[in-house]
């Protein structure tokens, strides 16, 4: 065996090696020297999860300034409503704004809390997706209660109506434009047997409820013999989906007003 035969190309290699070491360390001291010059000290990472999450905060401090607005707007109209007069019987009026939600509400009722199962004793190899509460289980909820003939309603504190929709978006439910983490709370005012009978009739929360008792989902109910509901200020028009042929030709076409829950 040659021993000393691959030495000398051996030693080209380790020469044309450490060539290139240097030339390279000497474009990338180039390279960053330059970045750091245009950066001029900013963080050159891209800040997309910061952004979104300013975002989100932006948007649900607009939205609430608005709702504030639409509230303040809303009894501004009522009260010089009342001064001019409008031929009206006042007990109509009265009546006509409690159906549409547009006024506080006291009285006996339901609360349920939705929350998500504790990851500590999540079972392993199930999906994470089966421990967290969705808008569907909020749905349903929501469906039952209506069915049982409530009168008024809150989810996390804010007046809803029969059109309210409810968006999941992340690990977040969306209501009205504000995000919510769990646990959700959901009141109504009725009558309370009667919405306890509905609860307990819905599949949709029968079949969370098997969820609650197979890997603890966060389920209360309990009565309630003051609920106080604020007013509801979010906008009462009800938009349409349209055809192509009617939207070309400005005719409207029925559309959905509510959701309602599918199972898991």
């Amino acid at each position: 065996m040659r021993r000393g035969a691959g030495r000398p190309r051996r030693t080209v290699r380790t020469a044309l090696a450490g060539a290139a070491t240097v030339v390279i360390c000497v474009v990338a001291g180039y390279l960053i020297g330059t970045s750091s010059v245009l950066a001029r000290g900013t963080d050159l990472r891209g800040g997309r999860n910061t952004d979104l999450i300013s975002l989100v905060r932006t948007g649900s401090q607009r939205n609430a300034m608005l709702a504030r607005d639409v509230s303040s707007t809303r009894a501004e109209v009522d009260r010089l409503a009342g001064q001019t007069g409008t031929g009206i019987d006042p007990a109509l009026l009265s009546a006509a704004a409690e159906q549409a939600q547009t006024v506080a509400m006291t009285g006996p009722g339901v609360s349920v809390v939705l929350d998500d199962a504790p990851m500590s004793v999540a079972p392993a190899g199930l999906d994470p997706d089966l421990l967290v509460v969705h808008q569907q289980d909020i749905q349903a909820v929501v469906n039952a209660l209506w069915e049982g003939g409530a009168e008024g309603m809150t989810i996390q504190g804010q007046r809803v109506i029969s059109t309210t929709g409810i968006k999941c978006v992340g690990n977040t439910v969306v209501l009205q434009g504000i995000p919510y983490a769990p646990p959700y709370r959901i009141q109504a005012i009725g009558d309370p047997a009667i919405l306890e009978a509905t609860l307990s009739s819905s599949q949709y929360v029968r079949n969370y409820q098997d969820y609650v008792a197979a890997y603890g989902l966060g389920w209360l109910e309990h009565r309630e013999d003051a609920l106080h509901l604020p007013a509801y200020t979010g906008g009462i028009g009800l938009t349409y989906a349209k055809s192509l042929a009617a939207s070309s030709s400005g005719a409207p076409s029925s559309g959905a007003a509510s959701g309602s829950a599918s199972p898991r």
